[in-house]
């Protein structure tokens, strides 16, 4: 895929960096804005950093700007509530449409949309938080074969994950879980594995090559994913070339399938028998340089700055008929 440089004319106006908010991925997408300031900065573009956390000074804020740059993550940014302001007051946007946005954040509801499209999806159910801790372990496990994943509904980064494999443990997990509402899906052991994708202006979808993030307890937790637990990185991912070529056509399906706009990350884990197991997407994935994203487009030949490059131009597209 070749993306050209950024033209003079695209260097004229302003464009606001939105970041932070208050989510709990909050400091890796304060990451994530730093980074892409100071790299769009250094290309020309002229920015400015909003962050979310104050919406109700963001409003006056967009006044003067061409676009946006989504560099933010989780609740209230990737789940469609930001991209519905910005279309309301009709500013382009980086990343996916409203709908896209908002199934994809919704991990039941994104399962069911990408499974009928050929991805192949962990069983799981949603867990009543309402049901007693030991009743419903018990209603989940007679369900699903242990062990378990439990991780929140809606929640980005891996965050709240965490593995039952035992009835007792199970229930002590759905004890501690507050109200937030929570999911369980079968535990299939092995590689976590994530793939790009890049959309062209065109229409054209291009996977980027796959990379395996390689932890020593083989989660690939929060901690791994914001660089404070060890992980070892592999692209392209350390599986048969019918796997790659398997995770490519799920990532796309599941891209596809979603409306997702742009580019998009889709996150896998694949077992020892080669299988791969779609587990979610992120609309919004981490833009640092040192992200997965970033590490699958240089692999492929795209520097961190064409990348940007690229995502920037993709909020000049109508997604009315996208989601």
């Amino acid at each position: 895929m070749r993306i050209a440089p950024f033209t003079p004319a695209e260097l004229a106006s302003p464009v606001a960096v939105i970041t932070g908010g208050w989510s709990r991925e909050r400091d890796r997408s304060l990451l994530s804005g730093q980074t892409v300031t100071e790299a769009l900065d250094s290309m020309g573009v002229k920015t400015r950093v909003l962050d979310l956390a104050n919406p109700e000074t963001l409003v006056d804020q967009l006044a003067d700007v061409d676009k946006a740059v989504l560099a933010i993550a989780g609740r209230g940014a990737e789940d469609g509530r930001l991209q519905g302001l910005l279309e309301t007051l009709g500013i382009p946007y980086t990343g996916s449409g409203v709908l896209a946005s908002a199934i994809g954040m919704q991990k039941i509801h994104a399962k069911t949309v990408v499974s009928p499209a050929g991805v192949r999806v962990p069983r799981g159910v949603r867990i009543d938080g309402a049901a007693p801790a030991r009743a419903e372990a018990a209603r989940i496990t007679a369900l699903l074969d242990l062990p378990v994943i439990v991780k929140p509904v809606s929640e980005g980064g891996s965050i709240g994950v965490q593995v039952a494999a035992d009835p007792d443990s199970l229930a002590g997990i759905l004890e501690d879980g507050g109200a937030e509402e929570l999911m369980a899906e079968v535990f299939h052991p092995g590689r976590a594995v994530s793939v790009g994708i890049l959309e062209d202006q065109l229409g054209a979808v291009h996977a980027l090559p796959p990379l395996e993030a390689r932890t020593p307890n083989g989660v690939y937790s929060y901690a791994a994913k914001r660089g404070t637990a060890d992980c070892d990185y592999h692209c392209p991912a350390r599986v048969s070339e019918e796997t790659l070529d398997d995770l490519r056509r799920q990532a796309i399906a599941a891209h596809h399938a979603l409306g997702c706009h742009s580019y998009s990350r889709h996150d896998f884990v694949v077992g020892d028998d080669g299988r791969a197991w779609w587990l979610e997407v992120n609309t919004l994935p981490g833009l640092s340089r040192k992200g997965n994203l970033a590490r699958m487009a240089q692999a492929t030949g795209i520097s961190y700055e064409l990348l940007l490059t690229h995502i920037l131009r993709g909020a000049n597209t109508d997604r009315r008929a996208r989601g």
